[in-house]
């Protein structure tokens, strides 16, 4: 009798990574099914984002290619509501979010493990560029992807430790460069696209242009520039659109080159400064995620933490509150320190957790 195979759903996006990631688990002899999300409707029909119908016909392609089997399922109001909609608050409110966590937390790795239930799979599979190092018979750990310019663990830090013996990341132990290689030695072939850093519901990066169409009746409208005095030197937009280190688009000369270091929500005003003042040295995050205990954390001797998905992890130290928010305090000043922005906690490559960017000097 043969052995049955274990059943595992890939989350198929169109592009080369999850592809890959597909190719590999078949290759190793699991029963393979690429699964696509329809997320949002692109009114744009040039688009390329992961979003458009264009990539939900190439993972269909890919599967057909590598004989597995092949389905969407429809998201769209749930990933408004849980995606779309914090997006556009959080710029309303002044901050600066990253809805590809979101997404990763409630679609890819909430919505998409029911499902993987659902059809009786094990696992579920991303081409997310991450490893999970199975340290115990029942702990997991999350570390940094082998490719350091294409590391996607910062996306992922609100993943449950709970679940990740469940998760496979095929092409994490790999460079980019050889995930291409593979794909052409395979005959997959895929339109170059925009990296998943971009976001996918606004193809055209106008952000504040997708959030005066869709909540224009939310939006408090044109207010003060201010230097760091308090002087108003000019007028904006609107507060959505501008966000933390901001140089260009201000809509106006001020002399010397000027940024945006601190947006004032409920005084409707953007602070101005130079280069020298985006410089901080301590924030605090809330809605914290640990994959291990606090104590595990405090006995490790090399943190460090980034604060956005391009920042290069800093050390610092770390300090528990009591309300469930976590001080954190660099050795040397950061740049840019962005409320609304996930802040991630590691020992060398693993993971251990992170939050959102709530406010700044907190020491």
């Amino acid at each position: 009798m043969s052995k049955i195979k274990e059943k595992v759903l890939v989350a198929m996006s169109g592009g080369v990574d999850s592809s890959v990631a597909a190719l590999i688990l078949k290759e190793q002899g699991y029963d393979v099914i690429g699964v696509s999300m329809h997320l949002y409707t692109c009114n744009q029909k040039s688009s390329k984002s992961c979003c458009s119908a264009q990539d939900r016909l190439d993972a269909f392609k890919v599967c057909e290619k590598l004989s597995i089997p092949f389905y969407t399922v429809d998201y769209r109001e749930e990933f408004k509501k849980t995606v779309v909609d914090p997006f556009v608050s959080e710029y309303l409110k002044g901050k600066t979010p990253s809805p590809c966590i979101l997404c990763n937390q409630h679609l890819k790795f909430k919505l998409l493990f029911e499902e993987m239930k659902r059809i009786g799979a094990s696992k579920i599979a991303t081409g997310h560029y991450a490893r999970i190092i199975q340290s115990s018979s029942d702990h997991a750990r999350l570390f940094k992807g082998i490719d350091e310019k294409k590391d996607q663990s910062y996306f992922l830090f609100s993943l449950k430790s709970q679940t990740l013996s469940q998760i496979l990341f095929p092409v994490g132990d790999m460079n980019k460069s050889d995930v291409k290689q593979m794909a052409c030695e395979h005959g997959i072939f895929i339109e170059q696209k925009k990296e998943s850093q971009e976001i996918c519901f606004i193809p055209d990066d106008d952000y504040a242009g997708f959030i005066e169409s869709y909540a224009s009746q939310d939006i408090k409208g044109h207010g003060k520039f201010v230097d760091e005095e308090g002087n108003v030197i000019g007028s904006h937009r609107g507060i959505y659109a501008y966000t933390i280190g901001q140089r260009r688009g201000l809509g106006f000369g001020v002399g010397e080159r000027q940024y945006v270091i601190e947006i004032d929500s409920k005084n409707n005003k953007i602070v101005l400064g130079g280069k020298e003042a985006l410089l901080k040295d301590d924030l605090v995050i809330e809605d914290i995620n640990l994959m291990c205990s606090k104590e595990n954390i405090i006995s490790r001797s090399n943190i460090t933490v980034k604060i956005r998905s391009t920042h290069k992890p800093a050390k610092a130290c770390l300090k528990f509150e009591k309300n469930d928010t976590i001080a954190i305090k660099f050795e040397e000043p950061q740049s840019m320190i962005t409320p609304g922005q996930a802040a991630v906690i590691y020992d060398g490559e693993e993971l251990l957790g992170g939050g959102w960017i709530a406010e700044e000097n907190c020491f």
